[in-house]
């Protein structure tokens, strides 16, 4: 793929700033912004003024710390001059992992090392490695174009609790809707297929969850004297996992697939072309069979199809040896994978009254759900995903294929709220580590997203006119 003299310019200005920008993100990755970590709320505020400030040295006019009922998130603003331009809003998080030399670092989590063409640290690939892109992208984005704003007016929403469940996020997009406001999403949490395969993501499922208590006897009983004339609970259970799933590995609650978005030929046909390698795949899994939804490939039960998962199951006694009893209570853990069209809430409904009518008299039972995420979706044709394709393919000089992601985020609830797209731009690969000990981001990567950041705005600005323009 030839040079236009833009990309030059990106090129060159991204490799005279790339040093400065490194050691920036350094210093970031230093503060060990644990969320989930009392101890470091410190360090979580810590880093969100890091990165407003950091934000104003880049050029961003509007630089706030929004404060929360947990860590503070990280809002700026920069309008473009045009006042007809697609407005974007980024999201990311500053928010990490815990980390200790213990766990099987290599070296301190907390003090990044650059080795091999990689840097480590935690938070280096998830997330704030790929928050931080942005801010030399912009630069180079304004580099090339000679202009002194965006060509499309950018925020950024970067929390400081996604590594604890985002448990104040959608209050916080709801009280601040007004402020962010945008005509796209893009989520910069996220990765690519792998170093030599540059994919985006498409969309993210979404999850319903929740825990089903059955009581039966005020108190274990012997199995002698009342074992089959009164009802067992864990028997119960038992029937419960048994009945979720038929013999082709659907899910059989009424209404359960109702409205779903099937995946089209187009679509399966571009998985298909991804270089999936089941044996691989297994592997890493920790498992020895692949399993699941008849009439679906692996990846598409994973990234398109809604699922019914029993997390845990119990009752009665787990001790040693036998103690013959009819226990008085069993416990189960659901949780439901949902894709677009599907409603979390009615999903719940549908499971209230699947399980309510197939508890038997004599057992009492109760549901309580956890707070769901809706599945988000990008279609294909969408002009603003294009264009995120047509930057990533600029800046890798190759062909830029599609995924999704089989699990759940936050990005559900910018669109549930701003009614806004969500499109995925990230850089990291698998073998990045996120969670993990050793966790890194390979630097030339990391300076493609960079490079496509930086052709990103433009792009979006001369082929997307959206609707509130």
């Amino acid at each position: 793929m030839s040079d236009t003299p833009a990309d030059s310019v990106v090129r060159t200005y991204i490799e005279t700033h790339r040093a400065a920008f490194l050691d920036d993100l350094a210093d970031w990755l230093r503060i060990p912004s644990v969320s989930a970590q009392p101890e470091h709320a410190d360090d979580v505020r810590r880093s969100a003024d890091w990165l407003a400030a950091k934000l104003k040295e880049t050029g961003f006019p509007v630089t706030e710390v929004w404060q929360t009922a947990g860590a503070p998130a990280v809002f700026a603003e920069w309008p473009s001059e045009d006042p007809a331009a697609p407005t974007v809003l980024v999201y990311g998080h500053h928010d990490v992992q815990p980390a200790a030399l213990a766990d099987g670092w290599h070296t301190d989590p907390f003090e990044p090392v650059i080795k091999d063409g990689r840097m480590y640290g935690r938070g280096a690939a998830d997330d704030k490695g790929q928050v931080f892109f942005h801010t030399l992208g912009v630069r180079a984005h304004l580099a090339a174009t000679g202009a002194s704003a965006p060509a499309v007016h950018l925020k950024l929403i970067v929390e400081g609790e996604e590594e604890s469940g985002s448990p104040h996020f959608r209050a916080l997009v709801e009280r601040e809707a007004a402020r962010l406001a945008a005509d796209v999403v893009i989520v910069s949490d996220t990765g690519m297929w792998s170093e030599t395969t540059p994919t985006v993501c498409t969309g993210m499922r979404g999850v319903a969850d929740c825990e089903i208590d059955l009581f039966g006897p005020d108190q274990d009983i012997h199995s002698g004297a009342f074992g089959g004339a009164v009802p067992n609970p864990a028997t119960v259970a038992a029937r419960l996992v048994a009945a979720l799933h038929d013999a082709d590995e659907r899910v059989t609650i009424p209404g359960f697939y109702d409205n779903i978005a099937e995946l089209t030929d187009a679509e399966r046909e571009l998985i298909a072309e991804l270089p999936f390698d089941e044996a691989e795949w297994l592997r890493t899994a920790k498992s020895y069979a692949a399993s699941g939804e008849a009439g679906y490939s692996t990846l598409e039960r994973v990234w398109a199809r809604p699922t019914a998962e029993v997390n845990g199951i119990g009752g009665g006694y787990q001790g040693p040896g036998g103690k013959t009893i009819v226990p008085a209570s069993a416990h189960l853990k659901l949780s439901f994978r949902l894709v677009s069209g599907q409603d979390p809430h009615e999903v719940e409904t549908a499971v209230t009254a699947w399980v309510a009518e197939r508890v038997p008299a004599g057992i009492r039972h109760s549901i309580t759900f956890g707070a769901p995420t809706r599945p988000c979706l990008t279609p294909l044709d969408h002009p603003a995903l294009q264009s995120v394709v047509r930057a990533m393919s600029r800046a890798f000089g190759q062909k830029v294929r599609f995924t999704r992601e089989g699990g759940s985020g936050p990005a559900a609830d910018l669109q549930d709220v701003l009614n806004a797209p969500v499109l995925f731009l990230g850089i990291s690969v698998p073998s990045d580590g996120w969670h993990s000990p050793n966790e890194k981001v390979e630097l030339d990567l990391l300076t493609k997203g960079v490079e496509t950041a930086a052709y990103l705005w433009g792009d979006l600005a001369a082929h997307w006119k959206p609707a509130s323009a």
